[in-house]
């Protein structure tokens, strides 16, 4: 096999051959027979190759024949890199013996990803991009930015995400008697952005510096020379980039749709809990990460997450459109609690909590304060679909009992307005 030029015919030519061991270990890694140092390699062959410029053509034909080609790609969906057979009317096919005869083996997140995945907080830097090794197949000083498996089923931009919006708290609703303040947008990426100057993107670089809220800042190219200026000074061993945090409404393909902005295009396709089976309606809170790109010669946003939230006014993560209407439901049921003497605060769990059953995150945790006795209650809320089955087990539930006690919501609980009764009546249990 050979790295030859993109566009190429990769006959003749200067044609850089694979040495043996890496185009063994390439082979075993596009087949899913391959260890993970294999991945390591493959993985980092394809990155070197999309970034300087290269295809791959395969020596099945002979070395004097034109040969099949195979072209670097990115997986969004499942945070790989994986290679592309490059088919067309005037390429020739590999041989049907040929490893690269029929597509890689990939696992896409609509096949990894469900329900029960563990939500861990990312490790290390706020950083997505990494510095492109020097040497084909040469494994990175430091794993912890790197998703790009190809069983990964949780994007660390995505990991990324949550990690500010737990820091802002916006996973956080204050007690009913304590929530009077108007809620605004404004308020709520005012808290990303305090939260974002405590964390650093790399040694020294607070993500507050290079951390957008709005799309003008990309269409007015602002936010790229400020990440250009700051990559002129970045620590070594990591990648310049920067961020934007933008709410939208909806997204299609690699095209975001921000409130007040014109629309931004992504390298990659977006990435969203919303998928095949679990179709999730905007409003979404969209992190886009922004790097150098060679196509574009330059700074350009490459890849993006959108998260579902239940609101402009209260960024409060969800992952399905029933649990957003059941957190509508328990908001709603604050107001008729605090009638009875029931002050209630709210949090929706982010990440993983562990308990001596084993790591379990509900859906949503109540803490219900008596106001007449100041006792405090909590209560475990799970939203619970028509196809409760799914991410739900004996060993989840008695998981879950070890923080609070358990209450489920059903989509007939939601409309026929009753979750304040039963949150009222599960909390009576509890005297």
């Amino acid at each position: 096999m050979w790295l030859i030029d993109r566009h190429s015919s990769g006959l003749g030519g200067a044609r850089i051959p694979l040495p043996p061991t890496l185009q063994s270990a390439l082979i075993r890694w596009y087949v899913g027979e391959g260890s993970r140092q294999d991945e390591d390699a493959g993985i980092t062959l394809v990155q070197q190759a999309r970034i300087g410029g290269k295809w791959l053509a395969c020596d099945c034909l002979g070395v004097d024949c034109t040969p099949p080609v195979l072209t670097p790609a990115f997986l969004s969906e499942a945070e790989t890199y994986y290679l592309r057979r490059l088919t067309s009317a005037k390429r020739p096919e590999h041989v049907a013996t040929c490893p690269f005869f029929r597509d890689q083996v990939t696992n896409r997140i609509t096949q990894t990803r469900n329900p029960l995945t563990p939500a861990d907080p990312p490790v290390g830097y706020f950083e997505v991009l990494r510095p492109a090794p020097e040497k084909l197949a040469q494994r990175p000083d430091n794993d912890a930015s790197d998703d790009r498996t190809r069983n990964a089923s949780i994007p660390r931009l995505a990991r990324l995400l949550w990690r500010l919006m737990n820091n802002a708290s916006l996973h956080l609703v204050a007690p009913y008697s304590e929530d009077t303040a108007e809620r605004t947008i404004g308020e709520e990426f005012r808290a990303l952005t305090r939260a974002a100057a405590k964390i650093e993107v790399a040694p020294g670089i607070e993500l507050g510096r290079v951390l957008w809220t709005h799309g003008d800042a990309l269409h007015s190219r602002r936010a790229l020379a400020g990440i250009r200026e700051l990559g002129r000074r970045w620590p070594r061993g990591h990648a310049p980039q920067g961020f934007l945090a933008l709410f939208a409404k909806a997204f299609q393909g690699s095209t975001i749709f921000p409130a007040g902005s014109e629309p931004i295009d992504v390298a990659n396709r977006v990435q969203s809990p919303s998928v095949r089976d679990n179709s999730i309606h905007g409003p979404y809170l969209v992190i886009v990460v922004i790097g150098q790109y060679p196509e574009a010669h330059g700074y350009a946003p490459l890849r993006a997450y959108a998260q579902p939230i239940y609101s402009g006014v209260r960024f409060i993560p969800v992952e399905s459109n029933f649990e957003r209407a059941v957190l509508q439901a328990i908001l709603r049921s604050r107001r008729v609690l605090a009638r009875g003497g029931v002050d209630l605060a709210l949090e929706k769990p982010i990440f993983d909590r562990l308990t001596p059953l084993g790591a379990c995150r509900p859906d949503f945790l109540v803490e219900a304060r008596s106001q007449a006795t100041g006792e405090i209650r909590q209560l475990v809320i799970q939203a619970m679909p028509r196809n409760a089955g799914i991410g739900s087990t004996p060993a989840t539930q008695r998981a879950l009992e070890q923080i609070a006690p358990a209450l489920p919501i059903t989509p007939r609980d939601v409309e026929d307005d009753q979750v304040a009764r039963l949150i009222a009546e599960a909390l009576h249990r509890l005297n």
